[in-house]
């Protein structure tokens, strides 16, 4: 096999390990907690903690990867996620999981900013919609079958397999980026921005922590006003710096700039979708997890199977057009959602999740086509952090806002029509989410031609 095939074999397993484990960890919860002797709720920070971890490494990882090299990085955090995940299914206690859950978010940080990079930056420009492609594909497969063997692991071998195998399948990853002899740098005489770096750690930890704690800390307004603070300082030290970790005039370039604004309105409005249909069908339909399960399962099929060919269509069209198409079929799809009673017909439900499946696909790989193709050579790495900075912080957005409103209409004085309330909930959560997306359609025409 020859270099590149094993290149690109390594990104796809590492694109495939990472949401694999968070949604197979999500069904070992309850297993978790019998263990620990935890709330289940309470072990949310197990999720959190890894998101933490992978947002505030994600930009100062990528400026380091054009200086030291960009496939070195990704072998690092190869090494890293390997040790950091047998050491998840090792560990004696929930607060010994919380510290290596946010390791390994700083482990994948490693490979977020640099898998795409090098995907990119290895193949021919013809062929980046594509290849992009199969990388989300094999993401959407991570999603699709996490919960399914997940589920089969934790039943018959216990919840501390899922890590013990998960580490198994990156060593295979180890081997195959040990296999390629070449490297890629961006910009190797740049010096390293230590204080920007600071301050972006500060801010984001500071955002995220804040949103995701809102429900239940009283200081969680002030924590979001100082990363709001901390952010601020950090643009201004951008701008001043002769070598900032960030150029902001990347954000000059239109496509860039629109293209990650579109990703943050898209994962704004469909991020919280799986969780609000779980609620949707177990609590107000009545289903058991399941069949709850098996219909939740058409999205992210159809995303794995689709985003390959619509990362190719980017190839021979505009990626703008592709894009705004796919997130406009997004919409539609989440507008049906939005539509759903108590006893509307789960062919509703079944048909909506695969238009928004359809359109999550012809929306993700384009736009990452655009925003990787926008960007030079020396660029890559940023250009991939600040993507999935994009997506993370889209994550914690949509969640705090699917928290507030079901807040806002689940009060304990209505549990008596607990189901009722839930409903309304979920339908103003969805409403809201068709019109971010909507918007969204038009950020994204807005971006130019590439």
């Amino acid at each position: 096999m020859s270099s590149a095939r094993f290149l690109f074999a390594a990104v796809l397993i590492s694109a495939f390990v990472t949401p694999f484990l968070a949604s197979s960890i999500n069904v070992a919860i309850p297993a978790m907690s019998g263990e620990f002797q935890v709330d289940p709720t309470f072990l949310s920070w197990a999720v959190t903690a890894f998101l933490l971890g992978s947002a505030c490494m994600l930009l100062p990882f990528g400026r380091l990867a054009d200086i030291v090299g960009r496939k070195r990085l990704f072998h690092t955090g190869t090494v890293c996620l390997i040790l950091t995940t047998i050491g998840a299914g090792l560990v004696p206690n929930v607060g010994s999981l919380f510290l290596f859950r946010f390791l390994q978010g700083i482990s994948t940080a490693m490979i977020f900013s640099t898998g795409t990079a090098l995907l990119v930056a290895s193949c021919k420009p013809e062929e980046r919609g594509k290849t992009i492609g199969y990388s989300s594909a094999a993401v959407y497969s991570g999603l699709t079958f996490g919960p399914f063997l997940g589920g089969i692991i934790t039943q018959y071998f216990g919840w501390r397999m899922i890590f013990l195998l998960v580490g198994l399948l990156m060593l295979t990853c180890w081997l195959f980026i040990r296999k390629v002899k070449d490297e890629w740098y961006g910009d190797r005489k740049c010096p390293m921005d230590y204080s920007g770096s600071a301050l972006y750690c500060i801010s984001s930890l500071l955002l995220l922590y804040g949103l995701s704690s809102y429900r239940t800390s009283s200081v969680a307004s002030e924590l979001i006003i100082l990363g709001l603070a901390a952010g601020a300082l950090f643009l201004w030290k951008q701008v001043s710096s002769t070598a900032p970790l960030l150029h902001l005039s990347l954000f000059q370039n239109a496509i860039f700039a629109m293209s990650n604004l579109a990703a943050f309105l898209h994962y704004s409005s469909t991020f919280a979708l799986s969780f609000l249909l779980s609620l949707y069908l177990q609590l107000v339909r009545g289903l058991d997890e399941v069949t709850a399960g098996m219909i939740l399962l058409l999205q992210p099929i159809v995303m794995a199977s689709l985003s390959p060919r619509a990362g190719a269509l980017s190839d021979r069209l505009q990626p703008r057009i592709v894009a705004s198409v796919g997130m406009g079929i997004t919409a539609i799809g989440i507008l049906l959602l939005s539509f759903q009673e108590v006893h509307t017909s789960l062919f509703l439900t079944g048909t909506a999740l695969l238009i928004v499946g359809t359109g999550f696909a012809f929306f993700s790989s384009p736009n990452g086509n655009a925003i990787m193709g926008s960007v030079s050579q020396n660029e890559l790495s940023i250009a991939a952090s600040v993507m999935s900075i994009t997506r993370i912080f889209g994550q914690s957005i949509s969640m705090a806002l699917v928290t507030l409103l079901l807040q806002n209409y689940v009060q304990p004085e209505s549990y008596a029509d607990y189901q009722t309330s839930l409903m309304h909930g979920i339908q103003s959560s969805l409403q809201l989410f068709a019109m971010l997306c909507t918007l969204g359609v038009g950020i994204s025409l807005m971006r130019g031609k590439s």
